[in-house]
């Protein structure tokens, strides 16, 4: 396919997204449109046409330029790859409202509190990694190590009971399911989900504990800052975005190691390296099929040389920004050495994840561990990919050593 366009307002926008669900590869489309002058238009399976943000000065201005709304989807035929517009909770918040459910939760996730949490996830690692040693290989490292790590911290942080964490890994993937359920199907897996959060919360105000949801309660019942509704909806989120990710990641990082055995090499010799080779796999791995939250326009604005006009929906590839070559240098190159790599990985501006540096410290130790611990690391057969989900990454994982 050959775009040309000047300003790509007379032009039919064009499919989206562009990448493939099964693996994780980055369609050369991408490039090809970061090389061409303006925005390209983009149509998604449902709701109304978008701009589609390629580089790297675009996507950043996007997310971070308060002109921006999340909020405004809410009321809009959202540009979309499944058939119901899904409540956003936090992320679909504008501020004032965002900052202040923001501000809450953020004591939960600084930087000293996710040192804290850094012991646990080595020790959860060291005895996932016994037990896959003590059986044997293969294993699958998804369901036997990287989906067990998140889960169990974040479920921690929120009090959720263990015998609990089967039920919402089954309600997590369907929430994040873009076409396995009907609409009568995702809007009763978000009130069983809802219901279960109410019930929790309920304990907890009966038996307050050290954790976020007690902080939470606390600010809703005795600061008077959330709604019922919004506490609910923001534990629901903390709960579904807070290991999701981080449980994909880990494999796709795996993936892409293998992939590029030197860089596999030089992080066994040079451990050291792991916190800086998370930054680079994060910028070079294109987690999504395409961009997922469209932002609208509250005004005219310019992005480099298109005029996004109010009320127009603007997508933002941040893979495709990640490997901007007017950003960085060799982007399609992993390079474990890399230096100064602010990538778009964690998103920009009044959205940019909360649980980062959580996110940050459980990848680097998942990867440290599974590294050290498992020498001759490698496929042990054919990857099952998901395919009906937002984020891509293995569904199952065989790996011998």
């Amino acid at each position: 396919m050959t775009t040309t366009r000047a300003a790509a307002t007379d032009l039919d926008p064009i499919p989206y997204p562009f990448n493939e669900a099964a693996g994780l590869g980055l369609s050369d489309l991408y490039e090809q449109i970061r090389n061409t002058p303006g925005m390209l238009r983009v149509t998604l399976p449902y709701g109304e046409p978008a701009w589609l943000a390629t580089r790297y000065a675009d996507a950043r201005f996007v997310l971070g330029d308060k002109r921006f709304s999340r909020a405004m989807a809410e009321v809009k035929d959202a540009p979309r790859q499944w058939p119901v517009i899904r409540p956003g909770g936090i992320l679909a918040m504008d501020p004032p409202d965002h900052t202040r459910l923001r501000t809450l939760v953020t004591k939960a996730f600084t930087v000293r509190r996710v040192e804290q949490l850094r012991p646990r996830v080595i020790d959860l690692a060291e005895s996932l990694i016994d037990g896959l040693i003590e059986k044997g290989p293969p294993a699958d490292l998804v369901e036997e190590y990287a989906l067990p790590i998140p889960v169990a911290v974040i479920c921690e942080l929120l009090g959720v009971p263990a015998e609990d964490r089967p039920q919402f890994r089954v309600w997590s993937d369907n929430a994040l399911s873009t076409t396995a359920l009907t609409p009568e199907e995702m809007a009763q897996n978000q009130e069983d989900l809802r219901a279960y959060m109410g019930k929790l919360i309920n304990e907890h105000r009966a038996a307050p504990q050290d954790d976020l949801m007690t902080a939470l309660i606390e600010a809703r019942d005795v600061g008077d800052r959330l709604t019922e509704l919004e506490m609910v909806d923001l534990c629901v989120g903390i709960l579904i975005a807070g290991h999701e990710t981080t449980a994909t990641q880990i494999p796709n990082f795996l993936w892409m190691l293998l992939d590029n055995p030197d860089q596999l090499k030089k992080l066994q010799a040079e451990p050291e390296l792991i916190p800086n080779a998370v930054e680079e796999l994060l910028r070079f791995t294109p987690l999504g099929v395409g961009a997922s939250f469209p932002r609208y326009a509250t005004e005219d604005v310019h992005v480099g040389e298109v005029l996004v006009k109010a009320g127009e929906p603007v997508l933002v590839s941040v893979g495709s920004a990640n490997r901007d070559a007017l950003k960085f240098t060799d982007p399609g190159v992993l390079d474990v050495t890399r230096e100064n790599i602010q990538h778009l990985g964690f998103g920009h501006g009044v959205h940019h994840c909360l649980g980062a540096q959580l996110a940050r410290m459980e990848l680097q130790e998942a990867l440290r561990v599974l590294l050290a611990r498992l020498p001759g690391l490698h496929l042990a057969g054919d990857i099952t990919w998901k395919t009906q989900m937002i984020v891509r990454g293995p569904r199952t994982m065989p790996i011998a050593w």
